[in-house]
């Protein structure tokens, strides 16, 4: 099997983490590193055993010719910039989440990549998290019958410190709700199976970062949201964020409920439940209390191919895996630019629902046809 060669443009904690999950997979290695902060180049190229090329400029990393495929794990706001020159190219790309941070840049970016000899992959992994695959994997498989609901939950603590500060600001991120949340609507629409519809939303920025300054400015990310979603069928997702909440147990719960079943995935326990209507007894006799876990499932989930967990449960590690078959196979990638960008517009829908205090419809966002 040939050696796929890795370039890696932003060496900051996701361009790390990229870099191990290369080392862990097999039959791929980092040829090169870009970066502009060079404190950061220099803690990518501690994790490399062969020593890499260096390149302070993303443009000479793409013209090398040392690599057949690149990450791009920049700041977001970079991130059109960066994947314009790249699509320019024939290599195969791996795009940090969020996608973009406005509409016009993913829709640019999305044209120029039509009939491109290279793969572009949007690096959105939350679905490769051990119990939330096999919660998915039960849900398509009919586990839940009908589905009516999903319902996320991530209360979480605040926003790590970034290489100047460039998460403080929604300019430079898109948003609490496009910079984090991207990845829970790409759950939503990924579970359900459809294209968001309408959003509304309502959140604030209510403890966090309000006591900071950065040139004399106050960071003006939100901490805390409420998103509700509405898709085609008649189906709703909703999510609850809170920013604030670190002390806590299983930060992030995944809820998926259809007409016969409910499904739950729990993080960090990796616990998946599984509890069907009928396994509670008989409807038709009243009286005794639900919610006593009768003939519920309960399993602890894990993917014994993960060879490296991460900050991701071992999700970044299972891209990688897919992402590199479909390199080698030639088959398409199974998050799109187009998926990227809708989560991207559900994100920005919601930070328009916040400011208006109004539904906003996906069709307003997003041009017809989306």
């Amino acid at each position: 099997m040939n050696t796929t060669r890795y370039g890696i443009i932003g060496c900051g904690s996701m361009g790390r983490e990229h870099i191990e999950n290369i080392k862990a997979m097999g039959g791929a290695c980092v040829t090169a590193l870009a970066d502009t902060h060079d404190p950061s180049l220099q803690a990518a190229i501690a994790l490399i055993d062969s020593a890499p090329a260096v390149f302070s400029d993303h443009c000479e990393l793409l013209a090398s010719g040392l690599c057949d495929a690149v990450v791009i794990a920049t700041p977001n706001f970079t991130h059109a910039a960066i994947l314009r020159d790249a699509l320019a190219t024939d290599l195969h790309i791996l795009v940090e989440k969020p996608l973009v941070t406005n509409i016009d840049d993913g829709l640019d970016l999305v044209q120029r990549a039509q009939g491109r000899k290279g793969i572009v992959w949007v690096a959105q992994e939350y679905r490769y998290m051990p119990p939330v695959a096999e919660m998915i994997r039960l849900v398509h498989a009919g586990a839940a019958g009908r589905l009516h609901q999903v319902a996320i939950r991530e209360h979480r603590e605040p926003f790590y410190p970034k290489v100047g500060d460039w998460n403080r600001f929604s300019a430079n991120t898109g948003g609490t709700l496009v910079e984090k949340c991207c990845h829970y609507f790409n759950l939503m629409d990924y579970i359900l199976r459809e294209k968001p519809l309408k959003v509304f939303a309502s959140g604030a920025q209510r403890v966090n970062h309000l006591d900071e300054r950065y040139d004399g400015r106050t960071p003006d990310i939100l901490d805390s949201a409420y998103v509700i979603v509405e898709y085609p069928s008649g189906a709703r997702a909703s999510l609850d964020l809170c920013m604030f909440a670190e002390n806590s147990i299983d930060n992030e719960h995944i809820t998926v409920v259809g007409e016969e079943a409910k499904l739950e995935s729990l993080l960090p326990s990796l616990t998946l439940r599984y509890g069907r209507r009928e396994d509670w007894g008989r409807r038709e006799v009243w009286g005794q209390p639900s919610g006593n876990g009768k003939g519920v499932s309960v399993r602890r989930i894990w993917d014994t191919n993960i060879k490296y967990p991460g900050q991701h449960f071992g999700a970044s590690y299972i891209e990688h895996l897919f992402f590199a078959r479909a390199i080698r196979e030639g088959l398409p990638p199974e998050i799109t630019l187009e998926e990227g960008l809708r989560s991207v517009a559900t994100g920005l829908a919601a930070h328009r629902s916040i400011d208006t205090g109004l539904p906003v419809a996906m069709a307003d966002v997003l041009p017809q046809g989306w």
